[in-house]
């Protein structure tokens, strides 16, 4: 079962004045990702995703170009093979480091797709897992910067869906990010569990403003409130409050959440099975985890390939942590570029798909009808 072909399609499409959110990154103005094909000499085709690193267009050419180059004629079902090949001649010298990171990643998931069409098992039963609850929390690209009273009817619609759990966007400013927070535990009291990302929007003195609020809230983690390298500011921000810190969807590979995993600041870990290597490397950046009880809360991509992906993974690893389910008011990638990646219960949980594979069918014509978009996604 060879390699015979690999493609990756960036693709975009513009999110309307009135489903734009604010977050601590700036606006969403539309919306891309990088999807991959890898076709075998038996016929069987795997999908993937790779995240578009804020550059889709760039990171298909390298998929399409030297990463095809690397891996075509291999061994579809040798997973470790082609990481480990692609690691030699990209990732461990002289290569482009996070761009074949993720790169790569779309690849790596379109193998494990193959791998469980081949056999005929779902991802999770393949990894080893059973089908089972995996608590979810409303997230993606949602509930960002609006008055309080927006934000506690916007929450109210995923409360009312099933969700036990959301999380709000902050790094506006701690004052404002403080009254959202409380108008949201006010309305819902301490039955639904409140979480927090500041997608790198705060300064140290910002979060030692905002931490105390956030503890006093009961909020359960404050992401990102700096950029991934800033190691010296999580390590300050630990010492604000008692609220964890969670990180991991722009860190890369098993070999930088090694060191995030020893400094002992950052405790919920949220790798990006579209960007730190695929599911290969997030079995491996799990097991890491395991060793040091770290939960697992994977950061959700664009497409429903990434979100049925993070539920069969989350579903065969002993740390599994939240499902972030993206409740985007307005995601084609997630409503129609392919089948429904997941439902959620009444319970609040999702559960894996039990087609072969990932499970979820991808309609290339919506590829071809939605092309790339060049240029930043958020303003």
């Amino acid at each position: 079962m060879k390699i015979v072909d690999v493609r990756a399609f960036p693709t975009s499409f513009p999110v309307p004045p009135e489903a734009r959110v604010s977050l601590g990154i700036g606006t969403a103005v539309k919306r891309d990702a990088v999807v991959v094909k890898v076709t075998t000499d038996e016929g069987l085709v795997g999908w993937g995703e790779s995240h578009h690193g804020r550059s889709p267009g760039a990171v298909a050419h390298h998929a399409n170009t030297t990463l095809k180059q690397l891996v075509m004629g291999m061994d579809a079902a040798d997973v470790v093979g082609v990481w480990a090949k692609i690691y030699k001649m990209q990732l461990g010298s002289h290569g482009m480091g996070a761009a074949t990171a993720i790169a790569m990643s779309g690849i790596d998931m379109a193998l494990w797709d193959i791998r469980g069409k081949a056999v005929g098992w779902p991802l999770y039963r393949l990894l080893g897992g059973a089908a089972h609850p995996i608590p979810a929390y409303a997230g993606g690209v949602s509930l960002g910067y609006q008055e309080p009273a927006a934000l506690v009817d916007e929450a109210r619609v995923h409360v009312e869906a099933g969700y036990r759990a959301v999380k709000l966007r902050i790094g506006d400013s701690p004052t404002r990010d403080l009254e959202r927070v409380a108008a949201v535990r006010k309305a819902f009291g301490e039955g639904l569990a409140i979480l927090s990302d500041a997608n790198t929007g705060y300064t140290v003195a910002d979060a030692r403003r905002a931490m105390p609020g956030l503890e006093a809230h009961a909020v359960g983690w404050l992401e990102e409130p700096f950029p991934p390298h800033d190691h010296r500011s999580y390590a300050q921000a630990a010492t604000f409050a008692r609220v964890p810190l969670a990180a991991g969807e722009n860190h890369y590979t098993r070999f930088e959440f090694s060191r995030v995993v020893e400094d002992r600041v950052i405790t919920i870990l949220q790798p990006d099975l579209s960007k730190t290597g695929g599911i290969t490397e997030g079995l491996r950046i799990a097991a890491l985890a395991s060793t040091w009880k770290l939960s697992i809360n994977p950061h959700t991509s664009m497409t429903g390939l990434n979100m049925a992906a993070c539920i069969h993974f989350l579903a065969a690893i002993d740390n599994a942590g939240y499902f972030e389910a993206d409740v985007s008011r307005y995601n084609l990638f997630r409503d129609k570029l392919g089948s429904e990646p997941y439902r959620i219960g009444t319970d609040g949980c999702v559960r894996p798909l039990e087609k072969p594979g990932l499970g979820v069918e991808i309609d290339e014509a919506f590829l071809t009808a939605h092309p790339v978009i060049e240029g930043p996604g958020y303003v």
